[in-house]
């Protein structure tokens, strides 16, 4: 046994990076994925970003341990072998706008009368009811409609700014992957499939109200304008780059004050508790600015760990390859793909002692595995020619 889903299949026509993460990170835990994509051209990330051998770096890390077969779903043949695949199925994932599942003949409805007990997942932009249901959904959109542009703005009143990573995107993906395995779960307790449903609305929102919305937690509080607790970013300049310090508890900021060889500053009467360094943040981080920026960031880091303040220096997406933690902890690997040679990727970010997941396979070319997949499903290979020749299929 390999990884804690093995022995379970997933249906992936899912495309982009929503729907392919989520897929991954179970197909790395152990799932069979096969990934049905549209003849000759296939999820459109594969033609995104730097291309190898007829591969992007995009498509590489989020489809990983997948097989692909390529399936004409215009077709009422392509939709046939889909339902066949189902067949042997245990989840069935789809990121089409709601009603497109419906029109096509892949809805729970056609999955339920092959497979009673699948589990059924739709993964939307906004979710299935709303003005905004029919409407194309990327990560800057969901950005601005949930909020998240103004709290990274700093303020209601300010500018609002988009976090410069797609955030929604990842944060659903790992949602929808949870959920799948919670109701796999269930379905070893009550014996029945269901629909899971999420969208990136949702899940942005969901992730929002732990942390950004207690203004509006306490009804009683509605309308009070929202601004971050400072303006200031914790990245503070050195003499040679930049560092990020951030203390919460007491023992945290004194030891803070020893470091920088400011003791008075405990007995300063605007910050001698937690609350009050909050109500003056920007003073107390104003301050800690000037003198941090009299060293170099290795010389505060050093000072720091012995004193066990919180920080790190700030380091570029190069530089972090090399860190002493990331490498301690073994968490880029590199992996020799089948078609592109030798890749650089981010290990399964869960480790578990009994079912250790692992790298399987690389993400597939288009249509790869068609062949495979087929004869595993009982389709003979008079048939396999046929849709081959008809171009259901492409091998």
């Amino acid at each position: 046994m390999t990884g804690p889903l093995a022995g379970y299949r997933i249906i992936d026509l899912t495309s982009n990076v929503t729907g392919p993460l989520a897929t991954m990170i179970l197909g790395d835990q152990g799932a069979d994925v096969i990934k049905v994509e549209r003849p000759g051209q296939g999820d459109h990330v594969r033609a995104t970003g730097s291309q190898e051998k007829g591969l992007s770096a995009p498509f590489l890390n989020n489809n990983r341990n997948k097989r692909s077969i390529a399936i004409d779903l215009k077709t009422e043949r392509g939709r046939e072998v889909v339902l066949k695949l189902a067949k042997s199925a245990d989840v069935f994932v789809q990121n089409f706008r709601p009603g497109v599942a419906d029109r096509i003949g892949v809805s729970e409805g056609d999955l339920r009368g092959v497979n009673p007990n699948i589990i059924y997942v739709s993964i939307s932009g906004f979710g299935e009811k709303g003005p905004y249901a029919q409407r194309p959904a990327y990560d800057p959109i969901i950005q601005a409609l949930s909020g998240l542009a103004t709290v990274q703005g700093g303020s209601d009143n300010e500018r609002p700014r988009l976090v410069r990573t797609i955030l929604p995107d990842k944060l659903t993906a790992f949602t929808a992957a949870q959920a799948i395995t919670a109701a796999l779960l269930a379905r070893v307790k009550t014996g029945q499939g269901q629909h899971v449903r999420l969208s990136m609305l949702d899940t942005l929102i969901s992730f929002m109200w732990a942390s950004d919305m207690s203004a509006y937690t306490f009804l009683e509080e509605d309308g009070k304008p929202e601004r971050a607790a400072s303006r200031i970013d914790l990245i503070y300049d050195t003499a040679d780059g930049y560092i990020s310090v951030a203390v919460n508890t007491d023992r945290e900021w004194k030891a803070l004050t020893k470091v920088l060889d400011r003791p008075e500053w405990t007995k300063d009467d605007r910050f001698l508790t937690p609350a009050l360094r909050a109500e003056n943040i920007d003073k107390r981080l104003q301050l800690i600015q000037e003198v941090l920026v009299t060293r170099s960031t290795e010389e505060w880091v050093t000072r720091m760990a012995v004193e066990k303040v919180p920080c790190a220096p700030v380091l570029t997406r190069s530089t972090m390859l090399d860190h002493e933690q990331v490498t301690a902890s073994g968490i880029i690997r590199e992996y020799e793909h089948h078609k592109v040679g030798k890749i650089r990727q981010a290990r399964s970010a869960s480790r578990f002692s009994k079912t250790r997941p692992e790298f399987r396979f690389g993400a597939p070319m288009l249509g790869e595995h068609t062949q495979e997949i087929l004869e595993e499903s009982g389709v003979d290979k008079d048939d396999i020619l046929e849709l081959v020749v008809s171009k259901t299929v492409v091998c």
